[in-house]
């Protein structure tokens, strides 16, 4: 109902009333708010992205049709941001009574304090208003969720205080629920939640019944509830009663990003670096693109568990760790600026081994050999949209394009990487293979970006078994693993 600049002024309920205010139940107000957004084509969930053509139509619809709401998806694709983004869609500002411990409307009180107020005071009842931001209550089912701290109990100490009988309405002390009238209520991981007490949510959702130690209340509660969980949970951990779900109207499944390109929209909007940052640090396309690609790499691996998924979280924080590995050589070699390098992506591997479940096969491998498989993986897949398989790597002029590259390491030469070798020297390493860089040159590529993709090259070939790659302490290694072998003979 408008802004507080406007009905500031308005401190009692007589002179709401003079202002010809009428109560809406959030649900309606939400649809109200949501048409408007929609007949003006405004976003009505800002920073939710890849979901444009699928949830979000869904979400609207089941607002619309002022449903409670399920958000059923595996871990890390934006359910309580969903949820808390749904604030935007009510009113600025209400009414209450003020001091009403649950949001009483002026105009339809629910509580005995506020219509025993109001018997008293008539038109000079005292009013507050209430931000949008304050009428969004959530919480988080665990095991050890009681029904006093959803519906509520009675409260000792108040009736002692106030010495009233326990069989006074006014003993009660309500819980999150009904002090989310006129509100949101968010429940995150609703399969925790003991299967009793979600049958303590039947007749709210329903009828709007609560019971309360022998009370028998009718509390019309105006609230809409959002439920999050994770599909997983219902074979592992809990399950929702059937009776609840029934209950709860509009089910929408969620969904990890569909492309590289959403993927990165998503990183690099969540990510959290300054700019500051950004100006002395390059990360480059392509391994921006690595990057999403291990992710994804993640969720098709055999050796991750695919019930679990793989959130969003690991795709961000990867990012920001590899931003810092690039920082940190920077500030060892005493540089003012850094770009990133595929060698870098060494510095990634903690955010990789701690957002993957593992499968039996995958725990027998170690979460660190796994994170260098989801690595390989996915750089042998970009690899190929860049540079040409080196089983078919035949050029125009029947040359073959790796020759020199094969003739050199054949002969038993090798280069090695250092983790924090300033940028004079990676550039030289690369430089002494030849016929490396002119690979590069020939595929148009950026003279700044020529070393990057120099080492890319590298790293590819080693995935097609051309060349080795071995990994040490604070290097890594380029070489023929043959000549090894006859050198080693030899």
């Amino acid at each position: 109902m408008g802004n507080t600049n406007t009905f500031e002024k308005i401190k009692t309920l007589g002179a709401l009333k003079n202002t010809g205010y009428k109560a809406r139940s959030v649900k309606d107000e939400i649809r109200e708010n949501l048409m408007k957004k929609l007949g003006t084509a405004k976003n009505s969930y800002r920073g939710i992205i890849g979901y444009e053509h699928t949830v979000m139509p869904d979400i609207e619809r089941a607002l619309l049709s002022q449903h409670n709401i399920l958000l059923l998806g595996l871990r890390g694709q934006a359910k309580t941001r969903i949820a808390r983004l749904t604030t935007e869609l009510l009113d600025e500002y209400i009414p209450v009574i003020e001091g009403s411990e649950l949001n009483d409307d002026p105009l339809n009180p629910i509580s005995s304090a506020s219509l025993d107020l109001i018997e008293k005071m008539g038109n000079d009842t005292p009013i507050a208003w209430v931000h949008k931001s304050d009428r969004y209550v959530e919480k988080l089912a665990t095991p050890d969720v009681s029904i006093a701290d959803l519906i509520g109990d009675v409260d000792p100490i108040k009736a002692a205080s106030l010495k009233l009988p326990y069989s006074d309405p006014r003993v009660i002390h309500y819980g999150l629920i009904p002090r989310s009238h006129r509100s949101i209520f968010v429940l995150n991981e609703l399969p925790d939640l003991q299967a009793r007490i979600q049958v303590s949510l039947f007749n709210i959702l329903q009828e709007g019944d609560i019971q309360i130690r022998g009370f028998k209340l009718r509390l019309p509660l105006d609230i809409l509830f959002i439920f999050t969980a994770n599909p997983e949970d219902y074979t592992n951990r809990g399950s929702i009663i059937t009776p609840l779900k029934d209950r709860i109207e509009s089910q929408i499944l969620t969904h990890y990003p569909e492309t590289i390109p959403v993927a990165r929209e998503i990183t690099e909007q969540e990510v959290r670096i300054t700019d500051e940052r950004k100006s002395t640090i390059e990360i480059a396309e392509l391994l921006r693109d690595l990057l999403e690609m291990i992710v994804f790499e993640a969720r098709e691996s055999e050796l991750v568990d695919e019930k679990s998924g793989v959130s969003a979280r690991m795709s961000i924080t990867a990012l920001e760790n590899l931003y810092s590995t690039a920082e940190r050589r920077m500030l060892v070699n005493g540089e003012k600026k850094a770009m990133a390098r595929v060698s870098d992506f060494w510095g990634i591997i903690p955010s990789i081994t701690g957002k993957v479940e593992l499968v039996y096969e995958g725990e027998q491998e170690g979460p660190h050999n796994v994170a260098l498989h989801l690595m390989s993986g996915a750089l042998t897949k970009l690899f190929l949209e860049y540079f040409p398989h080196p089983e078919s790597s035949i050029d125009e002029n029947e040359k073959d394009v790796y020759g020199t590259l094969r003739a050199w390491f054949g002969a038993g030469n090798a280069i090695e990487i250092t983790n924090d070798c300033s940028e004079k020297e990676y550039v030289a390493q690369l430089d002494s293979v030849p016929g490396l860089r002119k690979i590069v040159e020939s595929r148009n590529i950026d003279k700044k970006y020529q070393p990057l993709f120099m080492e890319f090259l590298l790293h590819g070939l080693t995935e097609f078994e051309v060349i080795s790659k071995e990994y040490m302490d604070n290097y890594l290694s380029f070489r023929d693993p043959l000549a090894d072998m006859f050198n080693d003979l030899s």
